[in-house]
């Protein structure tokens, strides 16, 4: 099942707080970068984020999900409605999170 792009465009709003959020839509989800780096995406109309540390402690009790069969699991983010929150949960996991890989 395909995500909304009605939803995509809620996350993206609900992140106007930060610079530099981009995303890029792939057979039919969306993944959300937060300065180059991938944070997480729109699976199913579901917002996930990768399982990093920092996120883990901002959220001890979210939930585990795949985004997809044979993707690692990531952590659901059930408080989409709180801009601040979102705010520092981008700010927390930047640090934790891989550099992109280089193109050749």
């Amino acid at each position: 099942m395909a995500s909304d792009k009605e939803y995509l465009d809620f996350v993206l709003d609900q992140l106007s707080g930060l610079e530099d959020i981009t995303y890029r839509a792939m057979m039919g989800e969306y993944i959300i970068y937060y300065r180059g780096k991938i944070v997480g995406g729109i699976y199913d109309d579901r917002f996930l984020v990768k399982s990093v540390n920092s996120a883990k402690k901002m959220m001890p009790d979210a939930d585990y999900e795949l985004p997809y069969e044979g993707a690692k699991e990531m952590l659901l983010v059930d408080d989409v409605e709180n801009r601040e929150f979102l705010c520092e949960l981008f700010n927390a996991m930047y640090d934790e999170l891989p550099a992109p890989k280089s193109k050749k």
